[in-house]
Parts: structure tokens; sequence; C-alpha cells
């Protein structure tokens, strides 16, 4: 097995290459576009359902998400690799592998889901625990189905084994995307701008557009490089 290899240099370099790309911002604004549209919705369609419904409409968007995030994936990867990298064949690239993605997608939800349910049963802490051990062994699920083409199970598989190929660089991964993709727009959101919320709601879809899109680039190079550059 190599050894685990933390390449830092990948997370500023991936800055001037977003800026030379800016296509690659397409699906995660379709996808900022549609949590914005539904969080301005969602009381009016899930009024008779409650907390459920609300619950299922923002898995459907953290799905939605998750595709936009394959298809930034599959461009940021082609820039990596230093061929012609456009929006147009990354679309269609990712149209062949939709149903890998998708199905990747949601196992993802589903393992993540599951950490949640046995939380309840087991108590806050054990709850949280457990969802930030699936979510680090589960976080190149989406680069597996979008760069390798491994939909579902496959895909997370692939995902643990990357993980235990370079432990270190994964945990660092981890935690650059929890702050930017979960802390960031928080921190935003609690600056008091005097600003409806319709267009609180849109600052912040708008800002983890570029955050979805920036991060394509450190996900695809690590698990590319993790993936497809072993030595036995």
């Amino acid at each position: 097995m190599r050894s685990a290899r933390i390449d830092v240099a990948v997370y500023w370099r991936s800055i001037p290459l977003l800026l030379r790309h800016l296509s690659i911002l397409a699906m995660p604004a379709c996808a900022g576009v549609i949590d914005w549209a539904v969080n301005e919705t969602a009381p009016y369609l899930t009024g008779a359902m409650g907390g459920l419904g609300t619950g299922l409409l923002q898995m459907a968007v953290q799905i939605v998400y998750l595709f936009a995030f394959g298809v930034a994936v599959i461009q940021a990867n082609t820039v990596w690799r230093g061929r012609r990298a456009t929006f147009d064949d990354a679309w269609e690239e990712a149209r062949h592998k939709a149903g890998g993605i998708v199905l990747a997608a949601i196992g993802f939800q589903f393992v993540l889901y599951a950490a949640a349910y046995l939380g309840t049963l087991l108590g806050p802490v054990i709850g949280v625990t457990l969802q930030l051990i699936a979510a680090f062994f589960l976080i190149y699920t989406i680069p597996a189905a979008a760069i390798g083409g491994m939909p579902g199970s496959l895909a997370i598989s692939a995902s643990i084994r990357a993980v235990r190929e370079a432990p270190f660089g994964t945990a660092l991964l981890a935690i650059a995307f929890v702050l930017l993709w979960n802390v960031v727009p928080q921190l935003l959101l609690a600056v008091p701008f005097d600003l409806s919320v319709p267009v609180t709601l849109l600052i912040f879809a708008i800002v983890r557009t570029l955050i979805l899109a920036y991060l394509a680039f450190p996900f695809a190079k690590l698990y590319d490089d993790v993936a497809f550059t072993r030595r036995w």
C-alpha cells in the first residue's frame, strides 16, 4: 500500500483554476436556485404534512446538490488532467453516469439518515459521532460515481477504500468541507444585514454555489490521486 500524502497546495491552486473555468458554476448555480425556490415555497407545499414534508424536500434538495457536485467534479477532474474542459463535455459525461451518481447520492443520504436514526436511539452524542464517522468514510462517494463511474454501493465501497489509502489527507478535506459548506454560510447569515428573508436566502444560495464549485477541484484532485495512482 502506498504511503499517505497530504497535498495542501491543491486548496490554493484550485482558486485560479475556478476563476479560469467559471462554467463549472453552472450546475451548482442550478442547485442553488432550486434550494432557494424550495425554501421559499416549502411552507405552501408541505403545510399539511408538517415537518415530514419539509424533511423530504430538503433530502431531495441535497440529492440535487450532490448531482450538481458530480457534474462539477467531472469538469474539475478534466481541468486537473490538462485536457479541454467545457461544461458541455462534463454535462454529457454526467448524463451517461446520471443513474450511478443519483444512486450514489441516495446511498450517501441513506447512510447518514441511518446514522442519525441510531443516534435517536443511543443518544445525541453517539448520534453525532456516528454521522461524522459515516460522512468521513463516504466523503469520496460522489467523486467515485462521477469520475470512476461506480454506482450506488460500489461508489460507497470505493470511497471507503480511498479514505483508507489517505486518511490524513481525507481528514483535511473533511475539515475544509465542513468549514466552507456549513460554517461560512451560517456566519454570513449571522451578519446583521437589513435584508428581507428572500434576499437573504438568495445570498445564501449564491455563496453555496461558489463554495460547491470551488470544492469540486480539491475533491476531484485528491480522489483521482488516491484512486488512480496507487502503488502496491
